[in-house]
């Protein structure tokens, strides 16, 4: 009898089961694989977009740091943790910049001091016996070097220029605590319509960030709370078109980012007002020019390419018209800050951020000249003054936040505090151009060291020997 054959069903299944299960075993290890370098991958792809924001937007992420701090007056970048400020001779040397020399004198925080505006300002109240402690953050938007000579001068008259952000609410808080400032002069800001095109950031991170920074500290942790006096500008009117413009026109059309966040800045200054009870005064500045001004502006560059031979650009309207700003002389603005500060009443918070005894002075003027002038025609003063013929391009005015012209009514001012522009464009270009000669030590075809009555003496004195 023959044997019957093996039995090889079984095996067969259990060597398809094995094979299934290596295939099953095989495709896990593939997927936790393929699973852990997309894992990596992906982190790879976020640490390099965070390096990317980081290289391209570093002004929003600082203030955004400082924004998610549990208390306002936190900042991990603070300069008194660094230990580059603090102690005694510090608080010596604050307290001593501080004091006022004369009976009721003020003490003022000046922030942007070695800026434009804050430099003139600063000597200003110095010169008549305030107390003045400046701070600024020297940061590049133009040449640092104008700034740090700004700040020597300031230096050489008793003024301390501190380097820092406004944003560093630590620092500003330790210098409340340092010295009972009696008012503020708020300057600090990043300026120029253009340039917001190209960096918004920073915009946002100095003239709304800074100001709330500011406002903190002074409604809540200074005691006294002090009377702030800040700068607005003349570019909230935007797309207005009522003239001259006047503090009760529109505004809420700006056509600028810039102009947006002064705007913001007016209705921020309104929301600590009326919850915390602070006096503030915003200050709309139009055009301001004159020694030691500001390179990004038109007659400073102006000046700059004619002496060069370089050529320049002038705008001119759609259908022609030309461009006017109403230039207004650094000493006529220096006038209506101090007249401001002058006439700003005491705040009415309690330190801390208490329930206000009462409302709080809430002020905006116009600061200006009242007196529009076509660009084109202060380039041709600019070309008289220099002996220097200017390489001209004209162009039609591109859409990039700029105005066709501004015009101020300054009769607000003028009531409140006696506020009265006496600078013509003719006088105060001379002035400046003289500075600029002087301070770069440029050669000019033409001497401009003259004051006008003595050149118009010798026109009239040429023009009779004729």
């Amino acid at each position: 009898m023959m044997a019957s054959p093996p039995d090889t069903s079984k095996s067969s299944k259990l060597e398809r089961y094995n094979s299934y299960l290596l295939r099953r075993v095989s495709s896990a290890k593939l997927i936790a694989a393929s699973s852990h370098l997309l894992f990596r991958a992906t982190i790879l792809a976020a640490l390099i977009l965070i390096f990317l924001f980081l290289l391209h937007y570093p002004p929003l992420l600082l203030s955004s740091s400082h924004y998610s701090s549990s208390s306002p007056h936190s900042n991990h970048r603070s300069l008194l943790s660094s230990g580059s400020y603090g102690g005694g001779y510090w608080e010596r040397d604050v307290r001593r910049s501080a004091a006022p020399r004369r009976p009721d004198g003020l003490s003022v925080l000046v922030t942007g001091a070695a800026g434009f505006v804050g430099t003139h300002c600063s000597l200003a109240l110095k010169r008549r016996g305030d107390g003045v402690v400046g701070l600024d953050n020297f940061n590049a938007y133009y040449d640092p070097a104008l700034k740090r000579s700004r700040q020597a001068l300031l230096s050489s008259h008793g003024v301390l220029v501190l380097e820092a952000d406004i944003n560093d609410g630590t620092l500003l808080a330790k210098l409340f605590d340092v010295v009972p400032f009696s008012h503020v002069l708020h300057l600090a800001a990043q300026a120029g319509v253009r340039y917001a095109t190209r960096n918004p950031q920073s915009y946002v991170a100095s003239n709304v960030a800074g100001l709330v920074s500011l406002f903190e500290v002074a409604a809540k942790h200074a005691d006294p709370q002090p009377a702030v006096v800040w700068a607005s500008s003349s570019s909230v009117y935007g797309l207005n078109t009522e003239a001259p413009f006047s503090e009760i026109h529109r505004t809420d059309r700006p056509a600028s980012l810039y102009a947006a966040t002064k705007k913001a800045g007016e209705a921020i200054a309104h929301t600590y007002n009326h919850i915390y009870g602070l006096s503030i005064t915003g200050l709309r500045f139009f055009t301001v020019y004159g020694p030691w001004g500001r390179p990004d502006m038109a007659y400073f560059s102006f000046t700059k390419s004619i002496l060069s031979g370089k050529p320049i650009t002038l705008f001119r309207m759609p259908d022609g018209t030309a461009v006017q700003r109403d230039f207004t002389y650094i000493d006529d603005v220096v006038k209506g800050c101090l007249g401001a500060l002058n006439t700003a009443k005491k705040s009415t918070g309690v330190p801390g951020g208490g329930k206000k005894r009462g409302p709080a002075q809430l002020r905006v003027y116009n600061l200006g000249n009242t007196s529009p002038v076509p660009v084109a025609e202060m380039v041709s003063i600019l070309e008289h003054l220099i002996g220097k013929k200017a390489k001209k391009n004209v162009v039609t005015l591109p859409q990039n936040g700029d105005v066709p012209f501004t015009h101020a009514n300054v009769s607000l001012a003028k009531t409140d505090f006696g506020y009265r522009p006496t600078t013509d464009l003719a006088t105060g270009l001379r002035k400046f151009v003289k500075w600029y000669v002087e301070y770069y030590g440029v050669q000019t075809p033409k001497v401009v060291n003259k004051d006008a009555g003595e050149e118009d003496k010798e026109e009239e004195g040429a023009a009779a020997s004729a």
